[in-house]
């Protein structure tokens, strides 16, 4: 059994670790009401977006209309967006994006083509030996359109030239602070069904009138337009709901080891009681029996 002076340190050294982790927590559920708000500031947009976009692209001979929107004849490769966090402590987070990103990806039968976003999730898959052709890490803790714009050129020009024949991004959906949602989405070419919580917000806000749109130059410029930006827009809104995930999760993860630091220290605050008792016993021994044995003489 471990001395006295041995469980204090354990103890002191627990309670140390315990006041970094409710720091960090605190920190988190600051960054995460941020998240929150840029994503739902976010939101209007992009559904006002998708309004536009499916209007002009349900029009006859889609697949004519712009190539972002064609099927390619035959897939050879796919490219897969990748979206975790620059830093750790945030539970199962990360390494739940990529066990899904694994699951989903493992089995396909052509060769798959990866853009990390996030160090974590570079570093898990180039471990796994994945074919990572870009990353993009350390972005701001606020990201702008801006700041992500370049990965939605990435993804565009490479299904344009031909380098891959379907786009899917795989990010973590922000449903409420104890639920966030592993996600992969079909990028490129666009589909205009399944985008359930844009549909349902649309429907909303309609009445049940059907908008009306005119469009100046001409349809074409339209879309080579907002085809590539509605794209980077996808991209941009999964990174702020990754990124209000992430923070839920490292908020949460935090708690728990503050809650189990607390029990630790409590374990061995009773440990620690034990032993000195034990201590106290074998001393107050000691001088009875030095005591007896000088009665005894």
């Amino acid at each position: 059994m471990a001395s006295a002076r041995e469980m204090r340190l354990r103890i002191k050294s627990v309670k140390n670790i315990s006041q970094v982790t409710r720091a960090l927590e605190t920190v988190s559920a600051s960054k995460v009401r941020k998240a929150i708000n840029a994503v739902t500031a976010t939101r209007s947009y992009a559904t006002k977006a998708w309004q536009v976009l499916k209007h002009v692209a349900e029009q006859p001979g889609r697949d004519s209309l712009h190539p972002l929107l064609a099927k390619h004849t035959s897939v050879k490769t796919t490219l897969a967006v990748v979206i975790t966090g620059d830093r750790g402590l945030a539970g199962a987070y990360n390494s739940n994006v990529i066990r899904f990103t694994a699951h989903r990806f493992d089995q396909n039968p052509v060769p798959v083509k990866y853009i990390a976003i996030g160090r974590k999730g570079r570093d898990l898959l180039i471990r796994r030996r994945k074919d990572v052709i870009a990353e993009f890490s350390n972005l701001p803790a606020a990201p702008t359109f801006m700041d992500v714009s370049a990965i939605g050129r990435l993804a565009v020009d490479a299904f344009k030239n031909g380098e891959v024949d379907e786009v899917y991004l795989v990010y973590t959906d922000f449903i409420n602070m104890g639920r966030q949602i592993t996600t992969v989405k079909k990028l490129l070419p666009l589909e205009l069904g399944g985008e359930g919580r844009v549909e349902e917000f649309e429907q909303r806000s309609s009445n049940g009138l059907a908008a009306a749109y005119e469009y100046e130059p001409d349809q074409r410029e339209i879309l080579d337009e907002i085809i590539p930006r509605f794209t980077a827009l996808q991209i941009y809104q999964a990174i702020l709901e990754s990124l209000a995930s992430e923070h839920a999760a490292r908020m949460i993860a935090m708690r728990n080891a503050t809650d189990n630091a607390k029990e630790l220290v409590s374990a061995l605050q009773l440990a620690y009681n034990k032993v000195r008792q034990q201590g106290i016993t074998n001393d107050i021994l000691d001088i009875v029996g030095g005591a007896e044995a000088l009665s005894a003489k």
